[in-house]
């Protein structure tokens, strides 16, 4: 007598441990991922270094050419690595330090989403310029740094400055600013935060008209800074 065919089914598979439903969820090129950040934690690699070629980290991890693409297209957008045609010392993917460019993009798309308010993006990035602020007011300058606080300035002041062009002055005032605070993090974040809204300041200024009542009152603002931080004593 034959044995029914649901009689001879294998039976069902155990359910994944959490640690094995993990592991089994995870994408081909996070080992990739995890590779090279364990090579920067050692030291094994460095900024300016060039990464092995696709067909290396390839047959390294056991993962398609396709697999390691999408891996250098992730640590690009991050700011870890560029790539390059051709030949040469800029050849190939090169590791790079360029963390705010990372975290401005992730930081639009997430306001695009509306998961982060512009709102919030905005308290946040008063709340560390306000303490970069402060910090770099109690540092000591050098007169080289001094006279770039100036030069912002005078660039902003120039008579005729576009409102683009005003705007990228500002952001790479405070970005400047928030550096003599001696915090590369804050830096950073300053950096990416600026970067993630300034095409929402441009969009809320609706016409020339418009902006030649505001940029008197931010210019003076901005000296007033500059002021401050320069009077400021260490106590």
């Amino acid at each position: 007598m034959s044995t029914p065919d649901s009689a001879r089914r294998e039976p069902a598979p155990a359910p994944l441990a959490p640690w094995e439903s993990a592991a089994h969820g995870a994408r081909s090129y996070d080992a990739v991922l995890a590779s090279i950040e364990v090579d920067l934690r050692e030291g094994k690699i460095k900024v300016g270094d060039q990464l092995p070629g696709e067909r290396a980290l390839a047959l390294q991890h056991g993962i398609s050419r396709a697999s390691v693409r999408d891996a250098m297209r992730v640590l690009d957008a991050m700011g870890v690595v560029r790539t390059g045609v051709g030949s040469g010392p800029h050849s190939g993917t090169v590791v790079i330090a360029n963390p705010s460019a990372g975290l401005a993009s992730t930081l639009r798309l997430h306001m695009a989403t509306n998961h982060f308010p512009v709102s919030d993006i905005v308290q946040t990035r008063v709340m560390m310029e306000t303490w970069a602020a402060v910090e770099a007011a109690t540092r000591p300058r050098s007169a080289e740094q001094e006279a770039k606080l100036r030069g912002a300035l005078t660039a902003m002041d120039a008579p005729g400055l576009s409102r683009e062009a005003f705007h990228v002055l500002d952001a790479a005032f405070h970005v400047y600013l928030s550096s003599l605070a001696g915090n590369a993090v804050v830096t950073a974040m300053m950096e990416s935060l600026r970067s993630a809204i300034q095409g929402y300041v441009s969009a809320a200024i609706t016409s020339d008209d418009h902006w030649e009542t505001i940029v008197p009152a931010l210019r003076q603002q901005h000296e007033d800074i500059v002021t401050a931080v320069r009077s400021q004593r260490r106590r």
